[in-house]
């Protein structure tokens, strides 16, 4: 989700952008002189993420994108040097992080960089609905009096996100020669991340690959989802292996080759395996067991104990921005997903006996 992502939400307006109304440019793109023809909502969706090819096409409908200054359709064909610019009529809304003295579990820190164990429930980023209370605040407040930190300054803090309900590690940059090597390792992939999940179903295979291009939803726009025609989303590899097979869920270890959107929540249920009380997905109702009152009662219980998707970022590995150590973090399976593994397997050997 990029950081103005409400804006990009607002591309649809009552009344569409004309000639006459003024406009603010919010991203600007030139295209590369070996650049082939390529159709502009594509161009776009490639290089802004959490973007649907659909709300590119809308915004192009309401007439927000230009090409060389002029309002194109979503049908242009993208040719070498062409200056692709977004514009709105109201300028980008630049959000203050304001310093928050709240708790954070700081792992590991040194003059380049923090890597934090997230508790679930707690937003990264500002953003819509959340302006305050999130990791990014805490970071600011910790780093207030660092010289030359500014929480502002996108050449240094957030290197990667994980999701409001996902509790478990994340780096932080605290200068620009940190975040562009850390940066760097996570586009080339070279970083080690592994995640359990819980997750309903028995998997039939002991571990796996799966491959689909991620995208929104045209659907549901809170929703991402694996798009099969390969033109739409983008690329995306999970790797997983089977933990424990606990009845009718079971605790997955996955690896992620690439970093989606949603990317473990997604790919899980496009193969059938929800994540074990993930709302957006579905994963809050009862998706495999029985139809017996005690069962209903039994998973109800369940949720009550892990209120959110049961994902957590167990390991994070990456090689030191300064010193090129190897550097490697584990992060202990938080109490609420304890507890809910122990419920299964009570239950599991309660049935065995």
């Amino acid at each position: 989700m990029t950081e103005y992502q409400d804006d990009i939400d607002d591309f649809i307006e009552d009344n569409p952008i004309d000639d006459a109304s003024e406009r603010y440019e919010h991203y600007r793109f030139v295209a590369d002189k070996g650049q082939s023809l390529l159709r502009i909502d594509k161009f776009l969706t490639d290089r802004i993420e959490g973007i649907s090819r659909n709300r590119i096409q809308q915004a192009a409908d309401a007439g927000c994108i230009l090409v060389n200054d002029q309002v194109v359709k979503s049908n242009y064909k993208i040719k070498p040097m062409d200056v692709v610019s977004i514009v709105m009529d109201r300028p980008k809304r630049v959000l203050e992080i304001i310093p928050e003295d709240l708790p954070l579990d700081v792992v590991y820190e040194d003059d380049d960089l923090m890597v934090i164990n997230k508790k679930a429930g707690m937003v990264v980023h500002p953003g819509h609905g959340n302006y305050s209370g999130t990791l990014v605040n805490a970071v600011a407040f910790r780093l207030k009096d660092l010289p030359g930190y500014d929480a502002k300054d996108p050449r240094m803090g957030l290197v990667h996100r994980i999701d409001k309900g996902t509790s478990g590690l994340l780096v932080i940059a605290k200068n620009e020669n940190a975040k562009t090597r850390l940066s760097e390792q996570f586009f080339n992939k070279t970083t080690k991340r592994l995640y359990n999940a819980l997750v309903w179903g028995s998997i039939s295979e002991d571990e796996g690959r799966i491959e689909g291009n991620i995208g929104r939803s045209v659907k549901d726009r809170l929703q991402m989802t694996v798009f099969e025609d390969g033109e739409q989303g983008k690329h995306a590899v999970t790797h997983y292996k089977v933990l424990e097979r606990l009845g009718y869920v079971t605790l997955v270890e996955c690896q992620l080759e690439t970093g989606r959107t949603h990317q473990i929540r997604v790919h899980m249920k496009y193969i059938g395996h929800t994540l074990f009380n993930d709302e957006r997905y579905g994963g809050n109702q009862i998706l495999r067991g029985t139809t017996f009152a005690k069962y209903k009662q039994f998973v109800q219980n369940c949720f009550n104990t892990c209120p959110r998707p049961a994902l957590h970022a167990r390991t994070l590995g990456f090689v030191h921005p300064r010193t090129k150590e190897e550097m490697m973090f584990e992060a202990p399976l938080p109490s609420d997903m304890e507890e809910l593994l122990e419920r299964w397997r009570n239950y599991v050997s309660s049935r065995e006996i």
